[in-house]
């Protein structure tokens, strides 16, 4: 401002000052929005909760249950410091969030972390590079995830509008499910026979089950929506053992968003979502309020040989009137009415789905699908058995329990995380990298099993080298029984290029493979007696954790781990830990 301005009358300088502001301002403002720090404190704790007419203690964040919500812009440093106060290890994952050379704050216990101790804590610190939409976080640990999760929702930079209709309001809708018993006993006792563990009680709309025989109509979900506006809903699948449908009665829903990636807008009655996964769909509510109350419904979509939970979570869909009169609930006047879904294990309807979803490929939104490919996997998905110890008492044939596995290896945890073992070059006794790109014997896979279906184990990885591009189909198998798995890459989103029923033909296939706008997604499911083929490009180094996210399968193997080398450049190199990364 030099010495001119030290000359200026008293008016004149607040005039200038003016001036200086409304010029600089806005600048000023752009580029503190530009990114943005945003800080949560997250404290584990017990908290008393009542559910299907009985209370129980239950793991939460912060006492709320679900967790709360996360609200980010694309672009904003998000910083989380978690502090443990209960009996139990925890871990949080950020699903779906790239972690891109932040791998240490992706949460998966003995994978990128050893957990958060009781009474201990850790800050989880990433950035959201390219991303919007609606992702979520949840524990990462034994079963915990149970009631510990809720959801992310990443809005777009400042001033850029979504590629479809502005809603009145958004809603986020998570379905779940509970338990009345303590849900780590039931996989501890899982874990101690070598059986499957005992069913949840009830599936849940934000925590809620719904109106069930005498039981308080209060523990219902609730909508209440005006004629005529469009509201977008985030659902979220945070079950923990079911795929499910999710509809509202009488009314359509237009598919605008999966797994924080917008799609080309297809409209449906019904909604098919796995665990893991995430759909944003848009409501537009009738433009007259109807005499009627709407159920919400969300029910499994189960393809496996194992009983199933068969409840239904219900919530209702009320129309605001625009009278004066009392605003009371009129569920109690109005009829309701209910969706009508398909059949609990309608593998067509699953199919045509997930082939509905695709992504917008335009200029804006582009899909970089990777259209050549340097590694090459074959892997099948599915149950066995294994051998228990002397020492343990299982209750399956011949001293035995049942397993998952992927290439015929079922994942054994490591003692610490595989991610400072690899950092630090210390993976001997901790993990080999010698996990098999095919099955170790080949089989009708979707035939008759074989006589042996033992499965080995092993702590294995494959190790990439930054920026390969990858093609891994994911084939089903038919021992002990075919059905779904929804599998979850950490660290990347995939390309669905193709999908089938039956065993995955190399010659045939491929040549029908989509790369001009296949889904974009972090976890696919594997169809129920057949395949799926996705490409990916492994562009983030550290080691990333994919699993089916069936708990219950996760529990018994059904997980692998990738390991990305650092590439050559500094931006291309994963940082080393933070300071207060947890000890085992």
């Amino acid at each position: 401002m030099g010495s001119a301005y030290l000359t200026m009358p008293g008016f004149v300088k607040a005039m200038f000052l003016m001036l200086f502001a409304v010029m600089i301002l806005p600048e000023l403002t752009h580029a503190k929005h530009a990114r943005v720090t945003r800080h949560y404190k997250f404290n584990i704790k017990m908290q008393n909760f009542t559910r299907l007419c009985q209370t129980k203690s239950i793991v939460t964040v912060n006492g709320q249950f679900p967790g709360p919500r996360i609200i980010a812009r694309e672009g904003d440093r998000v910083v989380i410091k978690v502090v443990n106060h209960v009996q139990y290890n925890v871990s949080l994952h950020w699903h779906g969030v790239r972690q891109l050379r932040s791998g240490w704050a992706d949460g998966p216990a003995y994978i990128t972390q050893c957990p958060i101790q009781t009474g201990q804590s850790f800050v989880y610190n990433f950035t959201i590079i390219g991303q919007r939409g609606t992702l979520w976080w949840h524990a990462h640990i034994s079963w915990l995830r149970t009631t510990l999760y809720g959801p992310i929702v990443i809005l777009p930079k400042r001033h850029v509008p979504y590629p479809f209709t502005q809603p009145f309001r958004e809603v986020p809708i998570i379905l779940g499910e509970w338990w009345k018993a303590d849900t780590e006993a039931v996989i501890n006792q899982a874990t101690q026979t070598g059986l499957a563990p005992n069913l949840s009680d009830a599936h849940t709309i934000n925590g809620l089950p719904g109106p069930v025989s005498n039981c308080p109509a209060k523990d219902t979900f609730k909508l209440r929506v005006k004629p005529g506006k469009t509201y977008l809903l985030r659902l979220i699948n945070a079950a923990l053992n079911d795929e499910m449908f999710f509809s509202i009665a009488n009314h359509s829903l237009t598919v605008v968003e999966a797994d924080a990636v917008y799609v080309k807008p297809f409209s449906t009655k019904i909604v098919l979502i796995t665990p893991g996964q995430t759909v944003n769909v848009l409501l537009r509510a009738k433009s007259k309020a109807p005499k009627a109350t709407f159920a919400i419904s969300a029910r499994p979509y189960a393809t496996g040989p194992a009983a199933f939970d068969n409840t239904t979570a219900t919530g209702f869909l009320e129309y605001k009137k625009h009278s004066l009169s009392s605003n009371k609930s009129n569920t109690t006047k109005l009829p309701l009415l209910r969706p009508v879904f398909p059949k609990f294990n309608d593998s067509v309807f699953a199919m045509n789905f997930h082939n509905k979803v695709r992504s917008l490929a335009n200029a804006r939104f582009p899909a970089k699908v990777p259209k050549t490919v340097d590694r090459r996997f074959f892997f099948t998905v599915g149950l066995g058995i294994s051998q228990c110890s002397k020492n343990e008492q299982c209750q399956g044939p011949n001293n035995t329990r049942v397993a998952a596995a992927v290439n015929n290896v079922t994942f054994v945890m490591p003692k610490i995380a595989l991610l400072q073992a690899h950092f630090f070059n210390q993976s001997k006794g901790v993990y080999t990298t010698d996990f098999p790109a095919n099955p170790p014997f080949k089989f009708n896979y979707t035939g008759n099993p074989p006589s042996n279906i033992m499965v080995s184990s092993g702590t294995k990885a494959v190790v990439l080298p930054f920026n390969t591009r990858v093609e891994l189909v994911l084939q089903d198998t038919s021992i002990i029984g075919a059905e779904s798995h929804p599998l979850h890459l950490h660290g990347f989103n995939f390309f669905i290029v193709g999908q089938g029923n039956g065993n995955f033909d190399p010659k045939k296939d491929p040549k029908k493979f989509n790369l001009v706008d296949p889904a974009e997604r972090n976890t696919a499911g594997v169809p129920s007696g057949g395949w799926v083929a996705v490409r990916f490009l492994a562009d983030n180094p550290g080691v990333w954790f994919m699993h089916c996210h069936l708990e219950v399968h996760t529990s018994w193997g059904l997980k692998m781990a990738w390991i990305v080398q650092d590439g050559k450049r500094r931006n291309q190199k994963l940082p080393p830990p933070p300071s207060d990364l947890p000890k085992c």
